[in-house]
């Protein structure tokens, strides 16, 4: 790769730390809250953690059980991973004998009408916020909406990207530059992806009543016939159980620059489509089924692995914001939730998804065809499956690549960069970072994904068993210690204020929902 050969050059040779220290992270955690049994837990968002609308770190993603813990953009990791918990712990107070399940795939589910939809308050913003997530219901089905992650936001200084501009195209402006270059990242994140579901993949298996009525492939689990699984899978997260759609199947999302990217999916935001026009914009009541009848009803219902992100102003769509002012950071939508660590995720892969995310945006990344494309679909599929078979090989071009070779030549690539990483922070943490992951490599019994069957198999217990385990010892890690008395108070006072907040934007409100969603999608009408 001469391109990442010279831009380390070029990186390593630079005075100064800020380059690589200046690096900002953070981090978006969901967990569902269970009852005491382990079911999905029905009460509402607690009012003493605060508004959802409004709340700046604690807020539900898709049903009032789903909580999403955000952390603000940081340079420094341990800081962000200190906030994370601060944010369980004063969680974990204030809803009772409930606790956040651990892991990924979700706790026993009884169907649909079971689990509750977010609700926002009595806002425009609010009621669209609700809208969507009803007419996400209607079009896949709620259950897939439990399912948990973690997305990691990851941008690199201006520092950074102003040396390799002067070095490179000294005559683009830096955000044209920066916006070219995180599409960079963005495509050889995707051809590489394959790689985190192996290493950090946590959900190998089911409860049978999260497949109940669906088509599946997994099998029992020995004599256990209430957990399901495939024997070599890594993430079901990320296959055709989890976060994945038929009908988004037929879009093709361009990567390789922003006006592709945007032409794309503004596609997908503008046109009718279908099958969802059936479904019907409202019921016989006037009551909202979707926010519209098209392919997507807004950015977010795009189930991709990376987004190209930019902060938004208040009522402004993402893509316009990201047409208008470039790309500013990227989020990465593919990581499990670590059922091993309290937080679900710990600094040893925050090192990593650094060493990676840097390696993908210094090294060369040629434009993507249509074969490339389907070729990164079916890595995917491939490694979600069978990612821990020893024989599995992957499409590499036209070609077929074994999964453990190429998973070799990637760290190859990474040991560089890493090694820069160090030097600019002064200690071996990224060596070690890689050194430690790489066993994982010829030895997918140390996945997280291994672990977790071998565990059942060895305790002879089913998955919601071992995952109940994990969510109750993390329950009591959070109670063990209370916060200090000025971050207990820091916490309450966001409560307090996001509630104020909410009411505010409820009190200004003087649109009907119908203007307020007409004004909304207006703003898809701009040129291109």
């Amino acid at each position: 790769m001469p391109l990442l050969k010279n831009r380390l050059a070029l990186l390593t040779d630079a005075s100064g730390d800020q380059l690589l220290t200046g690096m900002v992270r953070g981090i978006e955690k969901e967990s569902l809250r269970v009852t005491p049994a382990g079911k999905l837990a029905q009460t509402p968002h607690p009012l003493a953690l605060g508004s959802a609308l409004t709340h700046p770190k604690i807020t539900t993603d898709y049903s009032e059980a789903l909580l999403e813990f955000i952390t603000p953009p940081s340079r420094d990791a341990d800081l962000v991973l200190q906030t994370l918990e601060d944010i369980h712990r004063f969680t974990y107070h204030r809803i009772g004998d409930e606790l956040l399940w651990a892991n990924s795939m979700p706790c026993q589910l009884s169907g649909d009408s079971d689990i509750p939809v977010g609700y926002y308050g009595t806002s425009n913003i609010g009621k669209m916020k609700s809208v969507y997530r009803v007419g996400l219901g209607h079009r896949y089905g709620r259950l897939m909406q439990t399912i948990a992650g973690i997305h990691y936001n990851f941008s690199a200084p201006d520092s950074l990207w102003e040396m390799l501009r002067k070095a490179e195209n000294p005559g683009q402006s830096l955000q044209n530059f920066k916006t070219e270059n995180y599409f960079a990242l963005i495509r050889n994140f995707r051809r590489y992806f394959w790689l985190l579901l192996y290493l950090f993949g946590a959900s190998p298996g089911v409860c049978r009543s999260f497949v109940r009525g669906r088509e599946h492939r997994l099998i029992p689990f020995g004599k256990d016939d209430h957990s399901l699984y495939a024997p070599d899978a890594t993430s079901l997260r990320m296959g055709d159980l989890g976060y994945q759609s038929t009908a988004q199947e037929q879009l093709i999302v361009c990567y390789n620059d922003l006006r592709s990217y945007v032409t794309t999916l503004r596609g997908a935001l503008v046109k009718p489509y279908p099958a969802y026009e059936s479904v019907g914009l409202k019921d016989l009541h006037g009551e909202y089924h979707q926010l519209s009848t098209h392919l997507l009803q807004i950015e977010n219902e795009f189930y991709s692995t990376i987004r190209p992100k930019r902060t938004t102003n208040t009522g402004e769509t993402p893509l316009r914001a990201l047409w208008e002012r470039g790309v500013e950071y990227i989020e990465v939508r593919c990581i499990d939730l670590n059922p091993y660590q309290p937080l679900g995720i710990n600094r040893e892969q925050i090192d990593f998804l650094d060493i990676f995310l840097l390696t993908c945006l210094l090294a060369s990344s040629p434009d993507t065809d249509d074969q490339e494309y389907r070729n990164i679909l079916e890595n995917q599929r491939l490694t979600v499956y069978r990612g821990r078979d020893p024989l599995l090989t992957l499409r590499d071009g036209g070609s077929d690549r074994s999964l453990l070779e190429w998973s070799e030549a990637i760290f190859a690539d990474m040991k560089p960069v890493a090694d820069m990483m160090d030097d600019h922070h002064g200690d071996d943490r990224y060596r070690k970072t890689l050194l430690s992951l790489r066993h994982r490599l010829k030895d997918p019994s140390l996945t997280p994904s291994a672990r977790m069957l071998e565990e059942m198999a060895e305790t002879n217990q089913t998955f919601f068993r071992v995952a109940m385990k994990y969510a109750t010892r993390h329950r009591e890690y959070f109670l063990d210690t209370p916060l200090d008395r000025e971050t207990e108070a820091h916490y309450q006072q966001l409560a307090r204020d996001s509630l104020r907040q909410q009411q505010e934007i409820e009190q200004r409100d003087d649109r009907s929902f119908d203007q307020f969603l007409a004004d909304y999608y207006r703003q898809y009408d701009f040129q291109l």
